[in-house]
């Protein structure tokens, strides 16, 4: 027998109170609801008995129906987070929608939170291409027509929103030094049972603003982690809440962050055309002034969609106009969150764009200048994404032993972090040195990934 559900039964009795809500009454509006549906539902009072006596969970997508229930005698909207079920099939569906509705997104990201935590289905849930238009559209629509012309970092005299940012960037440096995959689930915890509460308070307009900007700011840093991790459905999910989020802040800035880390991940999921559009939405929504670090991301994001469109003179100028950008960066002016898109970030990535473009003396330059200062910041993800770069520009000048011993060092580096993108750098490197595997150096490349990583070639 599971534990009583306490939260259902308190929504219940709520709900009797104010507008007279008996069990088997209950049972039926969600039999009706089914019906609606074309479900033939066939509950009674001693279905509900067994949701709050013995903790028991009906099967989607009843729990939204139970919900819904509650929400039309409460006058007010319910969520089956609320007492404690998920509709993982309706949650999927809800968390690919962009919201007007800023209560409708923060239940949204803690059902997303809850589901992951959990480790439920909605963790596999697919990457949906469709779903990127209307978010990136509906968000310049709102950003173009934004008035406020403060833009800049803002302070807020509110110790809880503080203590929210100290905390992000606490996290921020886990995931940058140790992988995606390292502390997201401690984030989700912190973030569903302190942050999102605080947007559900009331507060002056000002503070409430601030809060909605650092609920998106750690949102968004959950669906980066779960992109880093190779969980790509579900962080295409918390980044489309977090874009919410931040238009609700009123924080352009913040949406065209949000934005870049969607180019991002469309590339990388083999999206260019989607990319280039989510990176020049971002720069509609925004000047060189908001935020030359942003600025600058969403060039280098756009070389990258260009570069895997084949197009090299618009991926080269794009290069350019990002490294001209990153010059006008000045640190204490930017957010937290743009702290990493510095030197090694914004160089690393402009090597990826040279090496699909396959133009070796780009790569080297570029990806040198990452490697190096990413090693004298400890950074070994960022390492191995440019180290595999410079093992691929010495693979197109046909120097296969250097390629490999470049490979090996991609291995000892991705063997230290938890980031699904340095393991498949590491497979993509076995690809290419598939031809040569009568090459030592490359038989020692493929012993070592196999050994530390457990990738068979």
């Amino acid at each position: 027998m599971g534990e009583p559900n306490d939260a259902l039964a308190s929504l219940i009795a709520e709900a009797d109170s104010r507008a007279r809500c008996s069990w088997a009454g209950l049972a039926r509006r969600v039999n009706d609801l089914g019906a609606e549906q074309g479900l033939a539902l066939r509950y009674d009072y001693t279905a509900v008995h067994r949701w709050v006596k013995r903790g028991e969970q009906p099967r989607s997508p009843v729990p939204a129906f139970l919900a819904q229930a509650l929400s039309e005698k409460l006058g007010r909207r319910v969520s089956a987070a609320e007492f404690g079920m998920s509709d993982e099939v309706s949650l999927a569906s809800r968390a690919l929608t962009y919201s007007s509705n800023t209560s409708t997104t923060v239940d949204t990201i803690i059902e997303l939170g809850k589901a992951d935590v959990k480790r439920r289905s909605v963790i596999k849930a697919p990457f949906v291409l469709a779903a990127l238009a209307a978010p990136s559209r509906d968000w310049l629509i709102s950003a173009l027509g934004e008035t406020t012309s403060d833009r800049g970092p803002r302070k807020v005299g509110m110790r809880q929103v503080a203590g929210i940012r100290e905390m992000f960037a606490i996290f921020q440096e886990m995931d940058v030094m140790r992988g995606g995959g390292h502390a997201r689930t401690a984030l989700v915890e912190y973030m569903n049972s302190y942050v999102l509460p605080l947007t559900k308070e009331r507060h002056e307009e000002s503070v409430q603003r601030a809060i909605y900007e650092a609920a998106a700011e750690q949102a968004y840093l959950v669906g980066w982690m779960a992109y880093d991790d190779g969980q790509h459905g579900l962080a295409e999910r918390y980044l489309i809440q977090s874009l919410g989020l931040a238009n609700a802040s009123g924080n352009a800035v913040l949406g065209a962050h949000v934005l870049a880390g969607m180019s991002d991940q469309a590339n990388l999921l083999g999206h260019p055309h989607e990319a280039l559009m989510l990176a020049r939405a971002g720069r509609s929504g925004i000047t060189v002034n908001d935020s030359p670090a942003c600025t600058a991301d969403l060039f280098v994001l756009e070389s990258r969609a260009l570069a895997a469109l084949h197009d090299s003179r618009a991926a080269s100028v794009a290069v350019a106009k990002a490294e001209d950008t990153f010059q006008h960066v000045v640190p204490e002016n930017e957010p937290e969150w743009a702290r990493f898109i510095d030197l090694p970030y914004i160089f690393g990535e402009a090597a990826q764009s040279f090496r699909d473009l396959k133009q070796p003396d780009q790569i080297e330059r570029f990806a040198t200048e990452s490697a190096t200062v990413a090693r004298q910041q400890g950074r070994a993800r960022r390492g191995a994404l440019s180290h595999a770069a410079l093992a691929v520009s010495a693979l197109n000048r046909n120097d296969v032993e250097t390629a490999a011993h470049r490979s090996l060092h991609v291995v000892e580096l991705a063997a230290s972090v938890n980031s699904s993108r340095c393991i498949e750098a590491v497979r993509d490197l076995q690809r290419r040195l598939r031809p040569y595997t009568s090459v030592f150096e490359v038989q020692q490349f493929n012993a070592q990934a196999r050994n530390v990583l457990g990738l068979a070639a």
